[in-house]
Order: C-alpha cells, then structure tokens, then sequence
C-alpha cells in the first residue's frame, strides 16, 4: 500500500534573522512530519521559535536551510495565493484591514474567488456578534480580532490550518466554543491543525500529537498521551513540571 504524503514535511528546515549587525538560528535543522487529518500541538517556551516554523508553512517567512513541504510539494514551488489557500494562517495578533468586519470577512472571496460561509455563518461560528459585523474592525477588542482572524481564514475553507495562539485573550468560555468549533471542523471536513498554544491542558485535551520546541529546535514529538504521561527530554519535564501538570 502506498504511504499517504504527509500533510507538511518540514526536512532540515532552518531560519536565521539579522538583529543588531548580527544573525542569530530561530531554527535548527527542523524535521518532521505532520500528517494529513491531525490535530498536533506546538509547544515550548517563549522564544522557541514556533511562530517562526508555523510561519514557514504558507511563505510568511521563507527558510534559509533545507525544505518545508505541503502535501509533498516544496513551498517555493507552490503559487502563493494558492498555498495561502490550502495553509490557512489564523494568529493572535492579527492586523485589520480597512474597513468593516463584513469586509474583513468578504477577503477571501476577493482573493480566491471562493467564499464557502458568508460573513454571518462566520461570525456564529466564531461567536462573534452579528452587530459587529458592519463596525470597524479596528475598533475591535483583542479578544474580537482572534475570533475575527480565525473566521476569516475559515472562509477559504483550507485543508490546514495553521493556529498561533489563538484563544489567548478569550475568555474560558469563548475559549470552549473556539475549541469545539476546531474539532468539529476538523472531523467534518478532515482539516490537518497545527496548533501553537502556551496552554498545555488545551494541547493534552485537543491534539492527538505533540511538537516540543526549545531555542529553535524540535527536541521531542510524540503521542498526546504518551507525551504528558512520560515526556523524554529534560527540557519537557521541566515545562510540565512548572506547569503543575
């Protein structure tokens, strides 16, 4: 039987920034898998470099070193609309566009030329009030623009989704309803999440594969269960640990 092309392949992937007449590794030699229809959380300290390996995934961020693969297609190869469509990026501190809510939510229609939910499904799904949907997004609350930016990237309806803290200033029971939304997504329509989040009883609940990174690299992944039961590197117990998981 032929193995299934995993959904992203990331093989040797490295990323260097310049700061201060000087470059610094926010990657190192980065791989692994994650496969098509899984839900794998991104965990780590602060700085590890998840954003930076969740941004490498639509040509956010381009790598220096080695290669990031979309279902088996190297991503400088893909057209970058079409890639931004199948890797749907949603993160906490999204900007705004010009304009209204419903505008913001009409994005994707302009730049795909396919909207699969119009402005008031995405609004419900995301518990966004349909009264907002004709105010300014930029008079939007911190914890409205990640609803607003999860919904928007849900209407292209793409076959990965790419989260980057995306409850983080939503109340418990916002929080629920984002979550629930996920997994309901993910089961109907077999979306592959990754899935940054600094709230590890969110990862354990909702992932069925853990990533943990520190200082650039990808130290341990493993099964959900098997990570929060018996975590192999110092580095995770430590973070459980200080968790009081």
């Amino acid at each position: 039987m032929k193995e299934e092309i995993p959904a992203i392949s990331f093989l040797s992937a490295g990323k260097r920034f310049e700061q201060n007449n000087a470059s610094f590794d926010v990657l190192s030699r980065v791989t692994g898998h994650i496969q098509k229809g899984s839900i794998t959380a991104l965990i780590g300290p602060s700085g590890a470099g998840k954003s930076t390996l969740l941004s490498l995934c639509n040509l956010m961020n381009t790598p220096d070193e080695g290669e990031v693969l979309v279902f088996g297609k190297e991503i400088r190869h893909w057209d970058i609309r079409e890639l931004r469509k199948t890797a749907g990026l949603a993160f906490q501190s999204a900007p705004v566009l010009e304009g209204t809510v419903r505008d913001n939510l009409l994005l994707a229609e302009k730049l795909h030329g396919a909207q699969h939910y119009t402005p008031e499904e995405l609004a419900d799904f995301t518990d966004l009030p349909r009264v907002l949907l004709d105010r300014n997004a930029k008079e939007l609350s911190g914890g409205q623009r990640q609803k607003l930016s999860l919904a928007r990237t849900l209407a292209g309806l793409p076959s990965i989704l790419l989260l980057d803290e995306i409850t983080s200033a939503l109340d418990p029971s916002s929080v629920l309803i984002i979550e629930k939304l996920i997994t309901k997504l993910h089961r109907q329509k077999q979306l592959t999440v990754l899935w940054i989040t600094h709230n590890l009883e969110q990862a354990e609940r909702l992932s069925d594969t853990v990533w943990f990174m520190a200082e650039g690299r990808l130290l341990e992944t493993a099964e959900t269960k098997t990570f929060f039961k018996e975590p192999k590197h110092e580095k995770a117990r430590a973070l459980l640990q200080g968790s009081g998981c």
